[in-house]
């Protein structure tokens, strides 16, 4: 692809596709180095994650039946010792939601955790970004590594630099940003292998979006769909790299200047972050992604969504065995009833990247003039 020396190839895309038996028989793109699709070492994504809540069965009635016999005495305990759990445990929850650990990030209620993951994540230095490459139009792809608070190891992203960034100390240019994040087991270079960086030089050049920068964050392997869980706050990591790159990088650190997008499980991820931090992202999209789990924290968002808006776009693929794209139009009718500018779509194509890479000038063209719109209104409140 443009930018990193790959060609491009006409063959199918085997990864997280249904029946397949050898995957490596149809590699989609030559001169890899140590990437491999996902499914090549792994085992592909079969669907929303255990983590998912499920309604618990009911209770046999033998279990009932025991119950019932308790004396009085054993049912006052029994309930005095729930409550003293139920106690301490929303005092651990509270302790948590404070230190931003639960994910609540920039919510109205946890404006100060959200201070203070700000202060601590000031408190790191800067990541170096190193170049990887560069095209005819100007547009350059750098990379960072750095020691992530939030993952307790090294963290990295790749970011697409358009054409005229670095043109001179003495520009006053500032950009929006779009955040991507990627499926179970990639790369984050899977989106300069699908052609991010030709995208999105080509749509600049014509004025289709605005200059913008895209920020490529290299996640964990397995299904974490960007999630806090256990030791590991991949939603913290997320924002952590959010507020770096505002520090790094000439961007405009505004909530309607932000996009975040994903695909599969980073769809998933998208609109988790976003609804989780409605003070971070003015715009989302999801590409073969799914959404379980997610209504009820999108009507406790209600009336962030109302005031400060959200532009989200959905899309599935027709024959995704995976992703059930029709769950895409009833959310995008949830996000709308709630106050966003939501659209949904399904397009021809399975779970793979053959479908991202069809669509994707399309996704970028909502999202830029999204940001675009958000952009003219941060400079006019300035």
């Amino acid at each position: 692809m443009q930018g990193l020396g790959f060609g491009r190839a006409r063959r199918s895309i085997p990864w997280m596709s249904p029946g397949v038996k050898s995957p490596r028989a149809q590699p989609w793109l030559d001169g890899l180095g140590e990437w491999s699709w996902p499914g090549m070492r792994a085992a592909a994504e079969v669907g929303p994650p255990s983590w998912v809540p499920a309604v618990p069965a009911p209770a046999t009635a033998a279990l009932a039946a025991g119950a019932q016999t308790l004396p009085a005495p054993w049912q006052r305990g029994r309930r005095l010792l729930v409550g003293v759990l139920l106690s301490a445990l929303l005092a651990v929850c509270a302790a948590l939601a404070l230190q931003g650990r639960l994910g609540f990030g920039a919510r109205d209620g946890s404006v100060a955790a959200a201070r203070h993951a700000a202060a601590t994540v000031a408190l790191q230095p800067l990541p170096v970004l190193q170049r990887v490459s560069a095209d005819r139009a100007g547009s350059t792809i750098e990379q960072a590594s750095y020691r992530s608070v939030a993952l307790h190891h090294t963290g990295s992203f790749y970011v697409y630099e358009p054409p005229g960034l670095r043109a001179g100390a003495a520009s006053a240019a500032r950009y929006p940003v779009i955040y991507l994040l990627h499926g179970n087991s990639q790369s984050a270079k899977a989106f300069l292998q699908i052609g991010l960086q030709g995208e999105l030089d080509a749509l600049i050049a014509r004025h289709a979006i605005p200059p913008m920068i895209a920020v490529m964050i290299q996640g964990g392997p397995g299904a974490n769909n960007w999630r806090n869980l256990g030791d590991l706050y991949y939603e913290s990591y997320v924002l952590e790299v959010q507020e770096l790159v505002d520090r790094m990088l000439p961007t405009l650190a505004s909530r309607d200047s932000r996009a975040i997008a994903g695909l599969s499980m980073g769809g998933y991820g998208a609109m988790e972050l976003t609804l989780n931090n409605p003070g971070r992202f003015g715009v989302v999209e999801s590409w073969l992604g799914f959404f379980n789990g997610l209504e009820g924290q999108l009507h406790l968002d209600r009336h962030a969504i109302s005031t400060q808006g959200l532009h989200a776009f959905l899309y599935g693929g027709s024959d995704d065995k995976i992703a059930d794209p029709t769950e895409n139009a009833p959310f995008a009718a949830q996000l709308r009833a709630e106050g966003a500018d939501a659209t949904s779509a399904v397009y021809p194509g399975e779970h793979n990247l053959e479908t991202i890479h069809a669509h994707l000038p399309a996704m970028l063209t909502f999202a830029g003039r999204a940001l675009a719109a958000g952009a003219h209104g941060s400079r006019a409140k300035s």
